[in-house]
């Protein structure tokens, strides 16, 4: 079963700086081409909501209003089956657990823009974010 693999939360002062870290499969005689890579978050109750997103098949980048002009969506130059979700001015609303997300099947689900949750199918664990005041 593919799966995806974060790191890179914990707890950090409003105003604060963490980088979460994504890393897609790699299997030999496999293709994981990522054709979307997602950020999620979930603060309370079960909706996801959707921060930020690439589309490799666009070059495209989109990001939600929480996300906007704070956080900033990368992949490792080197690594390049890893990404990661910079997020800086944290605030206490910002405290949940990170989700990152990908579609192999074409990217679909960033075609446009963001996604919904229910459009991809991998996903990783989740990483706690907790911001203190």
């Amino acid at each position: 079963q593919v799966a995806l693999v974060e790191s890179g939360g914990g707890s950090v002062q409003a105003g604060g700086s963490l980088r979460l870290s994504c890393t897609t499969p790699e299997v030999s005689g496999y293709d994981f081409t990522v054709d979307c890579l997602a950020w999620f978050r979930q603060t309370s109750g079960p909706k996801r909501e959707p921060l930020a997103v690439y589309s490799t098949k666009f070059s495209s980048d989109y990001y939600g209003e929480s996300a906007e002009g704070r956080f900033a969506l990368s992949q490792d130059t080197a690594a390049k089956n890893t990404w990661y979700l910079q997020m800086n001015k944290l605030r206490p609303e910002d405290s949940g657990t990170y989700y990152c997300a990908a579609d192999f099947s074409g990217g679909t689900p960033c075609s446009g823009g963001l996604g919904h949750n229910w459009e991809y199918r991998v996903w990783g664990q989740g990483t706690q974010v907790t911001v203190s005041s």
